[in-house]
């Protein structure tokens, strides 16, 4: 897994989900004596669970990652808020509403196709 991660690493290069499940399933992967391909249930968790973690880590340098059929994930700026006051909607009491710095958040975004098949009412 050495070689992918310098290989995603690399500046320039984009994040490909399906490239880095299928080279950390290889790795994990062994032949049986009749020529059958075996991988643990556990390695492939892990290569599953350590490709989503490389993803994320991507879409934190600022990176669009996409994966397949379930959406992208990509950073937002969060733009600073001042101090000021409000009212209480339920007492009607006058409150003070914090400051907030700017930062940056992710924000996932699901593909159109998704988006259709939980809007169709015959999928409820």
């Amino acid at each position: 897994m050495a070689k992918s991660a310098k290989k995603t690493a690399k500046k320039g290069t984009k994040f490909s989900f399906i490239n880095e499940l299928h080279e950390s399933i290889l790795k994990a992967a062994t032949v049986a004596k009749n020529g059958e391909v075996r991988v643990k249930r556990a390695d492939l968790k892990k290569a599953i669970e350590d490709t989503f973690t490389t993803g994320v880590r991507a879409a934190a340098k600022g990176e669009r990652v996409r994966f397949p059929v379930i959406g992208a994930i990509v950073r937002r700026e969060v733009k600073a808020r001042k101090a000021g006051k409000g009212v209480n909607p339920f007492t009607g009491e006058p409150m003070t509403i914090k400051a907030r710095p700017a930062s940056q958040k992710p924000r996932w975004s699901f593909p159109k196709t998704l988006k259709e098949t939980f809007a169709n009412k015959k999928n409820w």
